[in-house]
């Protein structure tokens, strides 16, 4: 039963029953529903911050799962990285070397992919995970990249491989005139005396004396580039492309013995020792170019020499004297 409430009235001297309105009940409600509301608010907010729902819960371990996944993602990545990076410099400094090739370069190898706006379209705002997983995403493209470089290189190997044979005998590989007992060699690379000018100046070949009309062989196959005659310089001379980047001089003959154009095999007289050009004495000219550099050809001697007749080769062309030429 509820109380029945009083209050004094000072004007009648007596105790009045206290009416309550219906405004009062709705004001009454209206107060411990804001006080109430109030209260959960500020429980809500404590809970919150030190209870976590299930939901909340479930959400944070899978979190904690794709950061752990992440963190294993990007050290594999980092791990691949290690390998292909080996396999790149066993490529360059290995099998091209072995095959002749040159070297992929480093440019070639670490380009990218586009620009950083192919990364942004896949996040709608920025955020330190958005930063995180944009990085990694980088690294997989450029791993990507050098995957796809690396597979082309060996491609490329495979096709050299199978035309190994053919590429050696597109090498030169012997000496261009019978020198049995390595008693032709004269003059070697370098820089040497020169027998007109009297002067110290660079040699771009090696010289073999020999009588004039001695047979001249091509060191490897090819096709003859050039067959011109000059009063100065190389007089009489043959250019062999043999491909690869390699090509082969033959100076100051006294007659040839093919046409431009003409096929050759190593072994197969091209000419004859003469003494024509700037020339003081009946000899060879012989030159090999790789890659247009002028090269030493007792490098490209290792077919018919043993060796001890190599290292004999390779000191009498050290020994620096004076040319032909």
């Amino acid at each position: 039963m509820a109380k029945i409430k009083y209050y004094y009235d000072t004007r009648t001297c007596k105790y009045e029953r206290v009416r309550t309105r219906p405004i009062d009940y709705i004001l009454n409600a209206l107060g411990f529903l804001a006080l109430a509301f109030v209260f959960g608010i500020v429980i809500s907010i404590f809970y919150s911050k030190y209870y976590k729902t299930s939901r909340e819960a479930r959400l944070e371990q899978e979190n904690e799962e794709l950061r752990v996944q992440f963190e294993v993602l990007q050290k594999e990545v980092e791990q691949l990285h290690k390998v292909l990076a080996s396999l790149e410099e066993r490529d360059n400094k290995i099998y091209r070397v072995i095959f002749a090739a040159d070297p992929i370069p480093s440019t070639v190898r670490q380009a990218g992919f586009g620009g950083t706006d192919r990364y942004k379209a896949l996040f709608s705002r920025q955020s330190s995970t958005t930063e995180t997983v944009v990085e990694l995403r980088k690294k997989v493209d450029r791993l990507k990249r050098m995957v796809y470089i690396q597979s082309k290189s060996y491609d490329e190997l495979v096709k050299l491989a199978k035309e190994k044979d053919k590429m050696l005998a597109h090498i030169p590989a012997i000496q261009p005139l019978s020198n049995k007992q390595l008693t032709r060699l004269s003059s070697g690379f370098g820089y040497r005396y020169h027998p007109i000018y009297r002067v110290r100046q660079f040699h771009g070949g090696i010289d073999f004396a020999a009588p004039t009309g001695t047979p001249i062989y091509a060191t490897a196959d090819g096709v003859v580039s050039v067959v011109r005659s000059s009063y100065g310089g190389y007089g009489k001379e043959v250019r062999i492309d043999h491909g690869y980047g390699y090509v082969t001089l033959y100076a100051h003959m006294s007659r040839f013995n093919v046409k431009p154009g003409q096929k050759v095999k190593r072994g197969q007289c091209i000419g004859y020792v003469g003494s024509t050009g700037l020339s003081t004495a009946p000899h060879l000219h012989y030159e090999v170019h790789y890659k247009g550099e002028r090269v030493n050809p007792v490098y490209y001697f290792f077919s018919e020499l043993s060796d001890e007749e190599y290292n004999k080769i390779l000191e009498l062309a050290s020994i620096e004297n004076q040319s032909l030429e």
